[in-house]
């Protein structure tokens, strides 16, 4: 099994399960821009996935939403250090992962 890929196939239904909510709960991207602040005003300065994550959450929703799903380098490194985490409940998560993991090896 290809750990990388479970890793990143993982990330991308946690984030499409994000940006679907986003459209019913505006309040889970008022907390990813709360979140965003706060690691730009941490002292050490702001790293740079902070920064870029300040310009996404800026978007219009609908452009938010297309990049949490974005199968681009880019994409795939800040979901490595995504605001969004902590958003799913854990039981949600699990599942979530569970399937992924049954897609990509192709067993249960």
């Amino acid at each position: 099994m290809d750990l990388h890929r479970l890793s990143e196939e993982r990330s991308i239904a946690y984030h499409r399960a994000i940006a679907t909510r986003l459209e019913q709960d505006p309040t889970l991207l008022a907390r990813a821009r709360a979140r965003v602040r706060a690691w730009l005003a941490a002292p050490g300065g702001a790293p740079h996935y902070a920064r870029a994550w300040d310009e996404i959450l800026a978007r219009p929703l609908v452009e938010i939403a297309a990049f949490l799903v974005d199968p681009g380098e880019r994409a795939r490194e800040l979901r490595q250090s995504t605001p969004f985490a902590g958003v799913l409940p854990p039981r949600e998560r699990w599942r979530l992962w569970r399937e992924v993991r049954e897609q990509v090896t192709g067993h249960r």
